[in-house]
């Protein structure tokens, strides 16, 4: 497989450099993210305007038709810069499932496609009951934490049990009666997430967008996908930790020489540079691969191995920015402890890497041999 990109490639990735250098600067981002809802509209608009949400979709559905890895090169930029958009929870997440579902997410996917519909999707749910009503429709309760840019969202993509305790996908509008959605204090401050809490929801029955082991299905593949966008992102952040890194280690100067000059800050810079450019390989690969429409097994193995390498890379860079930064790394002014916390964050997002490589680990190691 060749994983080389394209002069088209280049240039989306190249495009989406220039645009968040600008676009979506420190300045920018911490703006937005001490705003009252963490929620850079303004970029937002932009992004919608140049197709970005719409970035996987077909062009009969507005969309621009790209792939996994078009999206990887543009998560990796929103994820360089802290991009306070909810672009990973509602192009890559929510997008993900409604194309996943089929016919039934099609009406949905429209909107998120054109950027008008902020979609967030909530996969796990505590004790979350869906009943039919007799006069039709459903009626929701149910509890479901740590939502992604649940506060954000004009549309929440939620899973629940019938009486049976067979799975639900259920479309409920932000604004729906009963529905409550309590924005939480995270450690990232550029990512919001909120817990939701239905009381008596009533909803119609297009509501219902999936259910059964199709359902189980579809939120099994569009976790695998999810994490190849969200390694993705972490790459982002091991490569501004690394720019962060070199550009202030250059200008800081001791002993009458910059800091940058001595050997054992060098040799720290390379082993951030080796590990960022080991987990874009895999990103990269991971995407590729997902471009093939790969069975289930594939996919998971590929993501597993994106995650845990881009998570790790961003783990470390981060770390090591707040170390070469010296007494400032962690301080307010400085960027690097914003990085820090989105590269913990981010590592559990989907899940840890420990869970992702038990995972790995029981697909070769516990299927019974033929």
């Amino acid at each position: 497989m060749d994983l080389a990109l394209s002069d088209e490639q280049r240039l989306i990735a190249e495009t989406a450099a220039d645009f968040l250098a600008q676009a979506s600067d420190s300045r920018a981002m911490r703006a937005a993210a001490d705003s009252a809802d963490g929620f850079d509209r303004g970029l937002w608009r932009h992004m919608a305007e140049m197709g970005w949400c719409g970035l996987q979709g077909s062009e009969a559905q507005g969309g621009l038709g790209l792939g996994w890895v078009e999206l990887a090169l543009l998560q990796e930029q929103l994820g360089r810069r802290l991009a306070c958009v909810p672009f990973f929870d509602s192009a890559v997440l929510a997008a993900t499932l409604l194309r996943t579902v089929g016919e039934a997410g099609s009406a949905v996917l429209a909107g998120v496609t054109c950027g008008e519909t902020v979609a967030a999707l909530a996969s796990e749910a505590s004790g979350a009951r869906a009943q039919p009503l007799p006069e039709g429709g459903w009626r929701l309760d149910g509890h479901w934490q740590r939502v992604g840019s649940a506060a954000q969202a004009d549309l929440l993509l939620l899973v629940a049990q019938d009486a049976a305790g067979e799975a639900l996908l259920l479309a409920v509008p932000s604004a729906s009666p009963g529905l409550r959605i309590a924005p939480l204090q995270t450690v990232d401050r550029t990512r919001r997430s909120a817990d939701v809490q239905a009381a008596r929801v009533r909803l119609p029955d297009a509501a219902c967008l999936a259910r059964g082991p199709a359902l189980q299905q579809a939120l099994a593949r569009t976790r695998d996908l999810g994490a190849i966008g969200l390694a993705a992102e972490q790459v982002g952040v091991a490569q501004q930790c690394l720019d962060l890194s070199v550009a202030y280690t250059a200008q800081r100067v001791q002993f009458g020489r910059p800091v940058a000059a001595f050997q054992a800050v060098k040799h720290r810079c390379a082993q951030m540079l080796v590990a960022l450019e080991g987990a874009r390989s895999a990103v990269h690969g991971a995407a590729a691969v997902a471009d093939t429409a790969p069975d289930d097994a594939t996919l998971a193995f590929q993501a597993a191995l994106a995650l845990c390498e881009a998570t790790d890379a961003a783990q470390f860079c981060a770390q090591e920015a707040i170390q070469l930064h010296g007494g400032v790394g962690f301080t307010s002014e400085y960027d690097p402890h914003l990085y820090f916390k989105r590269a913990q964050a981010g590592s559990q997002r989907l899940g840890p890497p420990a869970w992702w490589r038990e995972r790995v680990a029981a697909q070769l190691l516990d299927t019974p041999a033929s």
